[in-house]
């Protein structure tokens, strides 16, 4: 059937038990997905790899932010695997309306042009694997279509400027589209080791950032210098951080930040001790869990439209940047 998942494994909701060390004694260990063990580098496109991972290759490495969704693992969380572009209009429309109601951090970048799309070429949205886009000094994106979506569709919309489509360049051997030419992979994310330790979970929506965030662009303006003693401590205690990464899933939230944090107790807690964001933060993804060793944060996941729009906004307190006030 045109549409199925491309070969890359898909284990849907089967999650491994690996539990993180509790910020507090008295929480509950949540089930938690088997972590991966991080490649070095990887400068070659992999389309085996988890999304977040595979694409590291194609973004350019003066890109500061990427965010990932990965629409099979959405299909598959909603309960429409099989779904592909031969599906009935019906069934198509039935999962997107279902798709805002989860984490997911992007409902496609052909959206705008699907009528289109579908009406002259036979192609849409539902024939997309995942995709990607990238910030900062560069910016693009990535969309990779299932392998046996028909790619001369594929080049002939390109060709006629439809949509975000136009300029962009058709990788039909990998079953690729990306908004520019892809980078060297010396000169791409998957160089650069530390950003590996980042990614590759299984996940809806995975948005990673290589910066720490300002605390006024998290809490409010101004609203450090208002700090009393004890959050000011606390933000003097943080380790430097000059990249995280959040993995949203259908239940679970899976914060890194990089191997051997010996501040991620501090890190989790900050939501706690520090002014409430908008919405509020702790009620969105609750019962923050931490890992030293592997650098991770978990959370429930309490309200998935919510988190996807706390994760575009940055509004994130667990990745304030070390305040030295």
């Amino acid at each position: 059937m045109r549409g199925a998942p491309t070969s890359r494994s898909r284990l849907g909701a089967l999650l491994a038990c690996a539990a993180l060390v509790t910020a507090c004694s008295s929480d509950p260990k949540p089930v938690y997905q088997e972590e991966t063990a991080p490649q070095s580098v990887v400068t070659e496109y992999d389309a085996s790899l988890e999304p977040s991972a595979a694409v590291l290759s194609l973004v350019p490495d003066d890109a500061t932010s990427l965010t990932v969704t990965d629409f099979d693992q959405l299909r598959l969380v909603l309960g429409y695997g099989a779904l592909d572009g031969d599906s009935s209009q019906r069934e198509r429309d039935a999962f997107w309306r279902k798709a805002p109601t989860t984490a997911a951090l992007s409902l496609g970048l052909l959206a705008s042009a699907d009528a289109r799309l579908r009406a002259d070429f036979g192609i849409g949205r539902d024939d997309v694997a995942w995709e990607a886009t990238y910030a900062g000094d560069a910016s693009g994106w990535v969309l990779a279509f299932h392998d046996s979506v028909p790619m001369a569709a594929v080049q002939r919309a390109v060709r006629a400027g439809v949509g975000p489509l136009e300029g962009a360049v058709v990788d039909a051997d990998r079953h690729l589209v990306t908004s520019a030419a892809p980078p060297d992979g010396a000169d791409s994310w998957g160089a650069t080791e530390e950003l590996l330790s980042l990614v590759g979970r299984e996940a809806i929506s995975t948005y990673v950032d290589r910066s720490c965030l300002d605390f006024d662009s998290v809490f409010g303006s101004g609203m450090e210098a208002q700090l009393a003693a004890a959050p000011k401590a606390a933000l003097r205690a943080l380790d430097e951080l000059d990249a995280y990464s959040v993995a949203l899933g259908a239940e679970l939230v899976t914060v890194q930040l990089g191997p051997d944090r010996g501040d991620v107790f501090d890190r989790v807690r900050l939501a706690d001790v520090m002014p409430p964001t908008d919405p509020d933060f702790g009620l969105v993804m609750s019962r923050g869990v931490a890992d030293p060793s592997s650098g991770r944060l978990g959370y429930t996941l309490a309200d998935a439209p919510a988190a996807a729009a706390l994760t575009k906004a940055r509004t994130l307190p667990f990745a304030v940047c070390r305040s030295l006030g």
